[in-house]
């Protein structure tokens, strides 16, 4: 901008370059602000009074006020940092304690005595600063006996509170008299500088190159932070003009959100349809039609691919994805194969079984088959090997690795931040507890629960608790896999159901699961794997894209901010 206002029209036509950008309206705000103070959006005055008689006047002011005993005289100033731009005609760039006539700390009342605790007087900490502009009320309130027995502090309505640590850069303004604790500080500032200015000017303060630290800053560093000072007619001008363009920004979000929603919900619905129970073989081509016109342009984002993934998984373990095949050896012959590679190897002690598990209901069949699948339970076509409580202070790092929950990642085992344990302690646990290359994991406890990966790091691993190892009868493991994906979030909510987050053997086994004919689970894994391997080429080329949409909105607002764009 050249010595005129950086108008709403001039926004939109700059938004409307940059709308595709997942990040354009949080980039425009700050865009907004940056303009705000190095004295880029609005037009300068020359009848305006120059800050450097402004700053004058707010001296004057303390002097007034340390000789009436309501302040004390301030310690001279250093600067931390310097400004970004070198000042605009009729500004000057002072240490931000220039206009702050006194600044107050705070404390925390004991927790140990209620009777300071639930009174009237409002308590803010870090929950409640920097949340929202405003302060207007605080999730904790104290007593007049805590306030007097604590280093709180009172502070009257209409000044700046900033996070000074665990949230360095966050402040509010008290709309309502408050009592601080010891991470905030209070700033008092000159009346003859706006509020909001200030308050803009700290939302665009970064702290990168200025020696402080995220940890927390100290109230001499505060005060010398390099603030530039507006006249003050121009302060509020450009305070209105900052609130016009938020509230725009503010629409503008509005609308995108209305507009992603929308989105999301057709995507939601295209993909629900080809799941649906009432979806017969009949009417699903017309529903896959329609969804393969119409993914590409309701499919934008990387994360909606995520939803296609879970719905490729759902048609597979429904019989949906590939065509059946009536040569194929139906499901309940594979029944019979597999009762008598269970016997075999109950007969030969390779593995305790469970107990006979009924036959599926009526009712917790959750789709229609296809002629040839049946419904059966897990406990009948897998065995479940469950892992070793290792003592943690066997626990080495080097040696022979040890999974835990924390080591399934993507559908594979992760060894980057294992334990190990020696050979004489893996050489004291069974056979079972022992990991082969290509075996299946299971999740059973914690946030991921129900989650799987693979052994495919080409060493032999052994087995923590609440991990467990799925063995195949007569099934394509990858079919398997599959299923699980499409019941984490049922897994889950079973295990959070229970005093400790966990998934038992009994509850995995006596889930139902669709059985189709070996040769078709085949199939339907190949064409998982190649769908698989589309939606990764899908999510890759709108990455790819976003990148360059991000690229392109940092080129256009560096433009934009040196005035290079009219």
């Amino acid at each position: 901008m050249r010595g005129e206002d950086f108008t709403a029209d001039r926004l939109l036509a700059l938004y409307d370059r940059v709308a595709d950008s997942e990040d354009a309206i949080p980039r425009l705000r700050r865009f907004v602000l940056d303009l705000a103070v190095r004295g880029k959006l609005v037009e300068h005055d020359p009848s305006d009074e120059p800050a450097a008689e402004l700053l004058k006047r707010i001296a004057k002011e303390k002097a007034r006020l340390v000789k009436a005993g309501e302040i004390k005289e301030a310690k001279p100033i250093s600067f931390i940092g310097e400004p970004v731009t070198p000042a605009p005609m009729g500004w000057m760039v002072v240490p931000l304690g220039e206009v702050i006539n006194r600044h107050l700390g705070g404390g925390t009342p004991s927790k140990n005595d209620h009777s300071y605790w639930g009174g009237d007087i409002r308590w803010a900490s870090v929950k409640d600063v920097g949340k929202a502009k405003y302060v207007d009320d605080t999730i904790d309130r104290i007593t007049e006996k805590g306030l007097e027995n604590s280093a709180s502090n009172l502070v009257p309505a209409g000044n700046l509170i900033v996070v000074t640590r665990m949230g360095l850069g966050q402040l509010s303004i008290n709309r309502v008299p408050v009592a601080i604790n010891q991470d905030l500080r209070a700033l008092f500032l000159s009346p003859f500088v706006d509020i909001d200015f200030v308050y803009n000017f700290f939302l665009t303060y970064g702290m990168e190159g200025t020696g402080l630290t995220v940890k927390g800053i100290k109230i001499e560093e505060l005060l010398g932070i390099a603030f530039p000072l507006p006249p003050l007619a121009e302060q509020r001008r450009i305070v209105a003009k900052v609130d016009e363009l938020m509230a725009l920004c503010d629409r503008l979000e509005a609308a995108r959100a209305g507009r992603e929603g929308v989105r999301d919900r057709l995507t939601a619905a295209t993909l629900a349809r080809l799941t649906a129970a009432e979806t017969d073989a009949e009417t699903f081509p017309t529903h896959v039609r329609f969804a393969l016109q119409s993914l590409p342009t309701l499919t934008t984002r990387p994360d909606q691919i995520k939803t296609l993934r879970q719905t490729i998984l759902n048609l597979a373990v429904r019989g949906k994805l590939v065509a059946q095949d009536p040569t194929d050896e139906p499901a309940a012959e594979l029944l019979k194969r597999i009762e008598k590679e269970r016997a075999a190897r109950l007969a030969g002690g390779r593995a305790q079984l469970m107990n006979e598990l009924e036959a599926v209901a009526e009712h917790e069949q959750d789709f229609y088959l296809p002629k040839e699948w049946r419904w059966t339970r897990l406990g009948t076509v897998i065995k479940l090997w469950n892992g070793f409580a290792f003592k943690s202070a066997d626990f080495k790092t080097t040696g022979i690795p040890v999974i835990r929950i924390g080591d399934l990642s993507d559908g594979e085992v992760k060894l980057s931040s294992s334990v190990h344990v020696s050979s004489d302690v893996a050489a004291s646990v069974s056979d079972e507890v022992w990991i082969p290359e290509d075996a299946l994991l299971l999740a059973m406890s914690g946030a991921t629960t129900g989650k799987t990966a693979f052994n495919r790091t080409g060493k032999k691993l052994l087995l923590n608790q609440r991990v467990g190892r799925i063995d195949c009868f007569s099934m394509n493991v990858n079919f398997i896999r599959f299923f699980f994906e499409t019941i984490i979030a049922r897994n889950l909510s079973i295990s959070l159901g229970t005093a400790i987050p966990n998934l038992s053997t009994k509850q995995i086994y006596e889930t139902a699961i669709p059985l189709p004919p070996l040769a078709e689970q085949h199939r339907i894994v190949a064409r998982v794997d190649a769908l698989m391997a589309l939606c990764d080429q899908l999510e890759a080329s709108l990455t790819a894209a976003t990148t360059t949409r991000s690229r392109l909105l940092e080129s256009l607002l560096h433009e934009a901010l040196n005035g290079a764009v009219a």
